[in-house]
């Protein structure tokens, strides 16, 4: 297995489709000129965050699987000879759509996908009203460069989701997102949940002893309801290592295209020291399967 060579796409989005494409596409090259052979894209990277409203017309950009962007994104897997993580808005048949992450294979063909579980309802994060919860179960796709489990942002803050896709034999926990605050909260605010949607992510690297990619839009994005002010994405891409440590961090506000090197050989020899799966107690868990202990 050693040592496997990851590249990240941090980026803005604006609503011109192709724009975005074309920005991702050029940080995709520039990943893989410098030996990416796995490049991660962030959550829904060809367009605008969409959720901070609902309206139905924003059903009109959603596309089958196959479709547009596999067959875009796959061929240039394909002419790069890399291993891709996409992100789109599925329509999985009339009144069902998804969130969902493609994983494309060297030669362009589709790896598999994982369709966004946990989906929020939150003030500028109005997914439920787009998205059907994913049904597919939470399984690593295998690849030529491993077997990646691909999670979608809001899916970052369970550690269920973490767990069961390294207990599924997932060599890296991937998450593509989209995330940030809104420019009238309190910038402390503002620092205390960037600090701890990075810090939960590292805690999945260290319960699991896997490493984390978690790649995050930046930028300002327009809220076109009125009176609301849009997002600020914090960007802060970053890989952390099977202990957490931060390997490759982006910065807040810029584009940013990383690539790192990473040893997944250490998988083993941090399980070893840090037992954590031997001494798992899976006899007393069952009540985890509650919503609450009441």
């Amino acid at each position: 297995m050693a040592t496997l060579k990851v590249g990240m796409v941090q980026q803005k989005c604006t609503e011109d489709r192709e724009a975005n494409i074309k920005r991702s596409i050029e940080g995709i090259r520039e990943a893989a000129s410098k030996g990416a052979q796995l490049v991660v894209l962030q959550e829904l990277h060809t367009g605008v965050y969409f959720c901070q409203t609902e309206d139905d017309k924003r059903f009109d950009q959603a596309e089958s699987i196959p479709g547009p962007s596999t067959e875009t994104f796959g061929a240039v897997a394909r002419e790069l000879g890399i291993v891709l993580v996409i992100s789109l808005f599925e329509k999985r048949a009339p009144g069902i759509y998804h969130n969902t992450a493609v994983v494309l294979e060297k030669d362009g063909s589709i790896a598999g996908k994982y369709r966004k579980t946990h989906i929020p309802d939150d003030p500028a994060y109005y997914e439920k009203y787009y998205f059907t919860p994913g049904d597919l179960g939470l399984n690593p796709i295998e690849t030529s460069v491993g077997k990646l489990g691909v999670l979608v942002c809001w899916d970052q803050w369970y550690p269920e989701n973490a767990r069961m896709m390294a207990m599924g034999g997932a060599d890296i926990l991937i998450y593509p997102t989209a995330i940030g605050t809104k420019p009238e909260e309190d910038p402390n605010e503002h620092e205390r949940q960037r600090e701890a949607w990075i810090t939960v992510q590292r805690g999945h690297a260290v319960a699991n002893g896997l490493p984390v990619i978690s790649v995050n839009r930046t930028g300002f994005e327009t809220d076109p309801h009125p009176g609301r002010d849009g997002l600020n994405f914090w960007g802060s891409s970053f890989v952390a290592g099977c202990q957490g440590e931060f390997l490759a961090q982006a910065p807040q506000d810029k584009e940013t295209v990383l690539v790192v090197d990473l040893d997944l050989d250490r998988i083993d020899k941090v399980r070893r020291a840090w037992p954590f799966f031997r001494d798992r107690r899976i006899d007393i868990y069952e009540e985890l399967l509650k919503r609450y202990r009441d």
